[in-house]
């Protein structure tokens, strides 16, 4: 995806997201303890499944970081956006 489009889209999430080199973007988000961040994870796991779009998650007890890249292209693509976008409404 070229940077200009990159930019475009970051724009419309929420400012929290990070490019990584232009390949993914990543998001952390902090809870109170661990069972807040598992219900968190398993709410970004259904909408993951509903759209087809699986992102990598890391959870670090109240910690859970996500990042999304489109593997088919092996980088971004407009899906990543959409699906953080989802993720924002949770």
């Amino acid at each position: 995806m070229p940077h200009g489009d990159i930019a475009k889209y970051l724009a419309e999430i929420n400012k929290d997201w990070k490019v990584i080199k232009d390949h993914s973007i990543k998001r952390e988000f902090s809870f109170k303890d661990f069972k807040e961040a598992m219900k968190f994870v398993n709410s970004v796991a259904d909408i993951a499944n509903q759209q087809g779009h699986h992102p990598d998650i890391y959870i670090f007890y109240s910690i859970v970081q996500i990042e999304l890249y489109t593997h088919a292209v092996k980088g971004l693509s407009e899906n990543d956006f959409i699906m953080a976008a989802k993720i924002d409404k949770l």
